[in-house]
């Protein structure tokens, strides 16, 4: 094959898409880690949130069941802010 301007091209045309395909991998690569990395901080976010919600749901259900024994007017007008709407029938 003879060393002319054409051949020259096409080899400077190759090593650039070579370049191009390495560094577009390792880019995928690099934020394929970092959304995976974002992905698992949200999943524990997201389950102190629910363990909070627990917590927060089991202390509602104690202050209703107390409220039901001592029959306190404040603590009444408190609770009809909180309680979850019954859906409609």
């Amino acid at each position: 094959m003879k060393n002319d301007s054409t051949t020259i091209f096409l080899n400077f045309v190759l090593a650039a898409l070579v370049i191009l395909g390495v560094t577009f991998a390792l880019l995928s690569i690099y934020k394929g880690r970092d959304q995976r990395r974002v992905q698992l901080q949200l999943q524990v976010q997201y389950q102190s949130i629910q363990m909070k919600k627990v917590v927060v749901q089991a202390l509602l259900n104690d202050t209703i069941a107390y409220n039901n024994t001592a029959k306190s007017p404040e603590l009444n007008q408190i609770l009809q802010g909180v309680r979850p709407s019954q859906p409609a029938k």
